[in-house]
């Protein structure tokens, strides 16, 4: 009968232990590898996200796996996710609310997939993304509010697909401030909508990438890039080989038009693109402590005018944002540096955006601040006491040194006496002619004694 008691309570036990396993939710996958706050599952063969994921991950790396599907909130049980790496997987589509409860996310790798269409809804609530990978894919169709709500996005990466039109109208300088990189080379645009790339930030400008694509050659397209390769762009620079455009359109008359502009000599560039007062590009020197101005002029007329500055020490300055008593911004987008300081010194971008008009114009300073000079040096003047000087210790050489010729006197050295000992001056202390004498020496005895030297010299031997 007591043998019966037993297979409950450990029945029990054991049901326990495997409800605490099943709820756990920080056990790391068996496939995984999970260190610190990062999960690597690359290379496992996955070919959908593991059940359970440590909620503390920071960053997922799922990449070179066979994943073909993400549900809907895939990530809602990550809070802390900032890094998502999901390259070299089979994704064709995502679906809707994939990525609730995951607007921490930073940094989406998404490349060499099989995406084929961004659809507008893929990024929504990711605000915080500052950089979006999607290269490598067979993207062909970018939809216009793709990138709408990534007000943090710092790069993106759409290069090495299928695109022939890209919604350049939907960045703009107030939606994306931070847009420095948009990759699109690699891929089938023939003809661009050149006055939305025009209109971009100038920043966005300066970061977008053209070359290795089927552009047909026109006077639109090579005033855009004739602007950019004056202003120095690396984008132009780092990749001046690959600016192709095929003449009418046939890509077997291909030429690089930035090396062989003959074809275009019959085109006008326009006067925002040629004229200087556009081209502002101006270099500034000031001493430290000094106060500078530095305008915003741009080939906008318009009075109704915002502006913002790019300074390489402070970052974005606005009028609003402005929390510096040494710095102000006026109306006219004059910008003031009270007392200017070394790590001041850098390029300044500002940019004049006109609303109604939906235009934006750019300056560029690039500013340069001296540590204040030292007192200058009368260098004849040195140069003659240094003569004078050298004169001085060459004649007191000659004529003030030490006479060393045998006319001359030596001064000979000082006599030592040598007390020597004759015994005939001695006379006894008891003797009556010396009483007197003996009396005014009181208490004082002297004994004379003379060491003698043996003739071997070895010992010393008293005189008897």
């Amino acid at each position: 009968m007591t043998r019966g008691l037993y297979p409950g309570p450990v029945l029990l036990l054991l049901l326990l232990l495997l409800c605490l396993l099943h709820g756990s939710e920080e056990t790391c996958p068996s496939m995984c590898l999970c260190v610190s706050d990062t999960v690597s599952c690359s290379s496992t063969g996955l070919s959908k996200l593991p059940l359970s994921l440590p909620s503390f991950s920071v960053t997922l790396d799922v990449s070179h796996n066979q994943i073909s599907w993400l549900g809907p909130g895939s990530f809602n049980k990550m809070p802390r996710l900032e890094n998502l790496r999901m390259a070299h997987n089979q994704l064709s589509s995502l679906g809707h609310g994939v990525f609730q409860n995951a607007s921490g996310l930073r940094l989406l790798d998404l490349s060499s997939n099989k995406l084929q269409v961004v659809e507008q809804h893929y990024f929504q609530g990711l605000w915080r993304l500052e950089e979006l990978l999607l290269f490598n894919n067979k993207i062909a169709q970018v939809e216009a509010g793709t990138l709408t709500g990534l007000s943090s996005l710092k790069k993106a990466y759409f290069s090495l697909n299928q695109i022939t039109h890209f919604p350049f109208f939907s960045i703009q300088d107030h939606s994306h401030p931070f847009l420095t990189m948009l990759d699109l080379s690699s891929n089938r645009m023939t003809r661009l909508q050149w006055e939305d790339v025009k209109a971009l930030p100038g920043l966005v400008q300066r970061g977008l990438y053209l070359h290795n694509n089927s552009l047909i050659c026109d006077c639109s397209m090579y005033s855009v890039f004739w602007h950019w390769d004056l202003r120095g762009y690396d984008s132009m620079k780092d990749f001046a080989d690959e600016h192709t455009c095929s003449i009418f359109g046939d890509p077997r008359a291909s030429i690089r038009f930035l090396q062989h502009n003959r074809f275009f000599h019959n085109c006008t560039v326009e006067k925002p693109v040629s004229q200087p007062v556009t081209v502002l590009l101006s270099n500034v020197l000031v001493s430290e402590g000094e106060r500078v101005r530095l305008d915003c002029q741009t080939s906008l007329s318009s009075t109704d005018l915002s502006f913002t500055w790019l300074s390489p020490s402070k970052g974005y300055i606005t009028q609003t944002s402005i929390n510096d008593t040494l710095i102000s911004l006026f109306a006219n987008g004059t910008l003031e540096i009270q007392a200017a300081k070394v790590n001041d010194s850098g390029l300044y971008v500002c940019t004049a955006l006109d609303i109604k008009q939906a235009l934006n114009a750019t300056r560029e300073v690039n500013v340069t601040v001296l540590l204040p000079a030292g007192e200058s040096f009368n260098t004849g003047y040195t140069t003659l006491l240094g003569c004078a000087v050298t004169m001085i210790f060459i004649l007191i050489y000659l004529y003030m040194t030490p006479c060393r010729c045998s006319c001359c006197k030596q001064p000979k050295p000082p006599v030592i006496p040598i007390a020597t000992y004759d015994p005939s001056t001695l006379t006894s202390v008891f003797s009556p002619s010396v009483r007197d004498q003996h009396k005014i020496q009181v208490n004082k005895h002297v004994a004379f004694m003379e060491p003698m030297l043996s003739e071997e010299g070895a010992e010393w031997t008293p005189e008897s």
